[in-house]
């Protein structure tokens, strides 16, 4: 695992500074949904729609992670168990164990390829083995609402599917990020572990594409941020949720973009544009408060 770091908060009014502006264009219909707090205060620096509930894609396997970090914690499961991807229908897309020879890994490395590559293999073979009602309890016991993990990865999503993987709502997702931070959700081990898993992320291209970080490589601090996020992606979604530390704050966010196969073809590079501006004002406080 590999735990933030949580540095001394002032006990003085840090130095006033500029504060970026964020906004979020209403561009082609895009419905957007998010949130910006301090990990540490609770302040709130931007919200936009932050209890409106969208489809997430990806973001939901934070859910599994979550349950399956607090099942070894309990004794209910071990990470070193092998777990076999031949219990499960093939899936491809997200992931690269479709794409391995072994047929078999370790509950822990299945996590490790969830956390980088968001794994849809990996995701089914571990909601095979705990279970989705295991992951709802555990959402619900969080004080999660409104967001969830509702299925695993379907080939094809028929009329008896739930609609989509996952939803949620910014506001919440960036509470549980920051909650994440603070070693709140279920035990400050279970949080570290899952934000272990997530600091292996290789998907930087929306909000955290700000950073400058280096795609592969950014489990420790570089540039005087560190970065721990999850993303998701499908053809009318774009979402990222993380947490980035600096020197003297940390800031949780989730910004949730949904839009409509009718929308326009360049609606995705718009969407990733305003991403990137809001990553470039959560860098700037950053910076800023050092």
């Amino acid at each position: 695992m590999v735990d933030l770091p949580v540095f001394d908060q002032p006990a003085f009014d840090l130095p006033a500074f500029d504060q970026p502006v964020f906004d979020l264009p209403d561009t082609a219909g895009v419905r957007w949904s998010a949130r910006i707090v301090d990990v540490d205060t609770g302040e709130r620096l931007f919200e936009i729609n932050p209890d409106a509930v969208q489809k997430t894609a990806s973001i939901g396997k934070l859910f599994l992670l979550i349950e399956v970090a607090r099942q070894a914690e309990g004794g209910q499961l071990s990470l070193d168990e092998r777990v076999d991807r031949r219990t499960e229908q093939p899936v491809a897309d997200s992931g690269i164990w479709y794409t391995l020879d072994s047929d078999t890994m370790t509950i822990d490395d299945a996590c490790r390829l969830i956390g980088a590559v968001s794994d849809n293999l990996a995701t089914n073979v571990l909601i095979g083995r705990i279970g989705l009602a295991a992951i709802d309890e555990t959402t619900a016991g969080i004080g999660i609402v409104r967001s969830a993990l509702l299925d695993r990865i379907r080939e094809e999503r028929l009329p008896q599917h739930p609609p989509t993987l996952s939803r949620g709502a910014g506001g919440e997702l960036a509470d549980l990020m920051a909650g994440l931070a603070r070693g709140e959700v279920v035990s400050a081990d279970v949080s570290a572990r899952v934000l272990g898993w997530i600091g292996l992320n290789t998907d930087l291209s929306m909000v955290a594409a700000a950073f400058g970080l280096d795609p592969l490589a950014h489990l420790e601090v570089d540039r005087g941020i560190l970065l721990r996020n999850k993303t998701g992606t499908i053809s009318t979604v774009r979402a990222d949720v993380g947490v980035v530390t600096g020197a003297r704050r940390r800031f949780a966010y989730a910004v949730l973009a949904e839009w409509t196969p009718e929308s326009p073809a360049g609606v995705r590079d718009d969407v990733l544009a305003a991403m990137r501006a809001v990553g470039d004002g959560i860098r700037a406080l950053v910076s800023s408060a050092l």
